[in-house]
Formats: structure tokens, C-alpha cells, sequence
């Protein structure tokens, strides 16, 4: 088996927080994703209820370059965070598997590097992603043709293979049988569940409220988070909203099949947070959860939605375990046909898949998600009682990552 698989005996999914994940051009459209990861990180130790000088690594993700101080986005967030000056950070990117990812490199740090405790953040700006030209640098020829193209939308086309991710997806769709009406049957339900969730309170312990700030440290120049004209604060995800069939049925297809702008991820700017400790590193606290194992696989690049099941399968190989033995598994919701397909693949009951409704009702900050994943895995874990619970994504480009949490005793 090809697959690249990490276990842990002594890593523990401390405590997370996560901004409110706010649609395309909205209320966080101008702010830069190291200002959503420092806030989102200072809520994560707040949670925690830790000194930030207790922390020994930061790992921390982004996709696409969004501001111009985009190398140093790990670091950064590091510092506005109260980490220590020595403590080192580390970029870490693997597309729409970048936040597992990030907690998979935090908890090696824990367990093989003596850091302790590790700050693992994602975030993303899919508002800011730039208009970009990359054939300009040594200037213009007349008549030849200016190449600058919009980095959000190109982006989303894998050359590799031909298609866009959207047509990944219909290429899935196509391969199982999966009809318009069940995709959007199923975001229908994506819809419904996350405004139960929102509506039972399961989100106030996820997200913290984003207001105007402002980040200081000594020795640093200020920066911080500015919010639009009118608005005060951003309490809640913007997205999930009322989305019956009907309705979604009326929303053309977005690449020419089964998949619509209702029933496929919503592009959302936002940032997420976790701590990652060792049994020592928790100070007396209870964590959320034991990460037990992670495994991350190739795919083909033209079908990369079905990357969960791959990794997910090896990740259950490597443990010993089936999947009747997991009571929890969050998918990303990347497109409606892709995840229908994994569940399919995986004979997976959907009323263990993403119970508190998945990205296409949330959004997908590709950077942000897999945290949200484990986060939110962990939590319903504990109200529910569960033992086992796995977050896995698909990965443009053709890949798929599976994370294994225990909830902790």
C-alpha cells in the first residue's frame, strides 16, 4: 500500500475555536487570513484556557497567497498570538487537506519533538485571492496577449487531467449513478442539519465572534481586523440558510450535469484553530479527543472527490478497525455528488456522516476545513457519547486524508 500513515500514543486534540465562516465579498472579504488564523488562534488558547508561552510550534496553512505577506503566515500568527520569540513555525499546505494536515505535523511535534503543546491553524481568504499574471515580469510585448486571470476561478482547473474540480465531481456523479434530484436531496439535509445545529447552540463553544481589533506586541507593528461600514461584529456563519428542494432545484447547473452553486461547497472566507498536546502538555485540563492516526493516499486526478475512500480504508487497515467501530465521520462536502459517492463507496450510513450539516451549508476556507472537521467531530463525539470518529477530505489534484480521533475518557 502506497499510503502515508502516522500514528500517536500521547497526542491530544486539546481545544479549538474557529471564526464564523462568512460568504464570498462579505463581511471578511478584506481581511487578511493571517488576521482570521490570529484570531482564530487566540480564541483556541483562550478555550484552552492556557499561557501561550507554554506553546512550542506552530504549524499553520493557507492555499492560496492572499496578502503579500503570505510567506510569513505561519509566523506571524505566532507571534500575535503570545508565542514565544524562539518558538519556530511551519507552513504547511495540502490543498483542501491543509488543516488536517496542520494537526498531523503538530501532533509529530508533540510526540517526536519534544514541543509540548502545538498551535495548528488554518486559514483562508477565498475573497482576497488575487488577479494574477505570472508571464509579466519582464514587461509587455506589443500586441501580445496580457494574461491576467482571476486565481480563485483558474485555480479550480486541474490541467493534469482536464477538468475543473466541478467536473470531477460529474465526472463521480456519472460513474455512480448519482441524479440532480439526489444531490440536491442531499444539501437540502446539509441545510438542515447546521440550522438545527446553529439553532440547538452546538456551534457557540466552535465559533468566536469577530469584531474590529486590533493585534499588539511589543516590539511589533500593530495590525488587526477591520470590518465594514454598518457592521458592528460577525457572530455566525453567513451561508446556512432555508434551502428546500424546490429551491435548490430551480439553480442551474453550474458544470453542466448535476452540480449547482446550492448543492456544492460555499466559497467562504474564515480561519480555524486547535491546540495539540501531549497528556503532560493538557495542565490537569480534559481534551476534546486522542488523535490516534492519520493516512494520507493518492487518487486519479479526475475522479480526486473520491480521495476520502481510499483514505479512509487504509487508515481503518493500518488500525485494526472497521467502520462499524466509527460513530462519527465528517466528510468535506466539496461537491454533493462527490461526497454522496464516498459514502456510497464506503457503505457508510449517512446518519453518521457530517451530522451537524458539512460544507456545503457552512462553506469550505479550504485551509480551515479539516480543522473544523476534527473540531467539530470531537465535539458531537463527546454530546453523543461516541467512542471513534474520522474527518477525512478530498484533495484537488487527486489525493485523500483520513484523521482517527478517540473521544477522551
Amino acid at each position: 500500500m502506497k499510503d502515508l500513515h502516522t500514528e500517536w500514543q500521547d497526542a491530544w486534540l486539546l481545544a479549538g475555536a474557529r471564526t464564523p465562516f462568512a460568504d464570498l465579498g462579505g463581511p471578511l472579504a478584506k481581511v487578511s487570513p493571517i488576521d482570521l488564523g490570529i484570531a482564530a488562534a487566540r480564541g483556541a488558547i483562550a478555550r484552552a484556557g492556557i499561557d501561550p508561552e507554554a506553546i512550542g510550534c506552530v504549524v499553520a496553512g493557507s492555499v492560496a497567497q492572499a496578502s503579500f505577506d503570505a510567506y510569513m503566515l505561519p509566523r506571524h500568527i505566532g507571534l500575535y498570538a503570545g508565542v514565544p520569540v524562539e518558538v519556530p513555525a511551519l507552513l504547511v499546505q495540502r490543498v483542501c487537506g491543509t488543516g488536517i494536515e496542520a494537526l498531523v505535523q503538530g501532533a509529530n511535534a508533540v510526540e517526536r519533538q519534544g514541543a509540548g503543546i502545538a498551535l495548528c491553524v488554518g486559514a483562508e481568504s477565498m475573497s482576497r485571492n488575487p488577479i494574477a499574471a505570472f508571464t509579466h515580469r519582464g514587461g509587455f510585448d506589443l500586441g501580445a496577449p496580457v494574461e491576467f486571470k482571476d486565481f480563485l476561478w483558474e485555480a479550480l482547473e486541474d490541467p493534469a487531467c482536464g477538468l475543473s474540480m466541478g467536473g470531477t465531481a460529474e465526472e463521480l456523479a456519472r460513474r455512480h449513478g448519482i441524479t440532480r434530484d439526489a444531490v440536491d436531496a442531499y444539501a437540502a439535509r446539509s441545510f438542515d442539519r447546521a440550522l438545527a445545529a446553529r439553532e440547538a447552540g452546538f456551534f457557540d463553544d466552535e465559533i468566536i465572534p469577530l469584531r474590529p481589533a486590533t493585534f499588539s506586541r511589543e516590539g511589533l507593528r500593530d495590525r488587526g481586523i477591520a470590518l465594514p461600514r454598518r457592521v458592528a461584529e460577525v457572530t455566525a456563519d453567513t451561508h446556512p440558510r432555508p434551502s428546500p428542494v424546490e429551491a435548490l432545484a430551480r439553480i442551474r447547473p453550474a458544470f453542466g450535469g448535476v452540480q449547482t452553486g446550492g448543492n456544492s461547497s460555499a466559497v467562504v472566507d474564515g480561519a480555524a484553530a486547535a491546540l495539540v498536546c501531549s497528556g503532560a502538555g493538557a495542565q490537569g485540563a480534559l481534551p476534546l479527543a486522542r488523535l490516534v492516526a492519520a493516512t494520507a493516499v493518492g487518487c486519479p486526478p479526475e475522479i480526486m472527490g473520491i480521495g476520502p475512500v481510499p483514505a479512509i480504508r487504509a487508515l481503518l487497515h493500518r488500525t485494526g478497525l472497521t467502520l462499524d467501530r466509527i460513530d462519527l465521520v465528517e466528510i468535506n462536502e466539496a461537491f454533493g455528488a462527490q461526497v454522496m459517492a464516498c459514502a456510497r463507496d464506503l457503505g457508510l450510513d449517512e446518519a453518521r456522516l457530517n451530522v451537524h450539516g458539512g460544507a456545503i451549508a457552512i462553506g469550505h476556507p479550504l485551509a480551515a476545513t479539516g480543522i473544523r472537521l476534527a473540531l467539530t467531530c470531537a465535539r458531537a463525539l463527546r454530546r453523543r457519547g461516541g467512542r471513534y470518529g474520522i474527518a477525512s477530505a478530498c484533495i484537488g489534484g487527486g489525493q485523500g486524508i483520513a484523521l482517527l480521533i478517540e473521544a477522551a475518557a
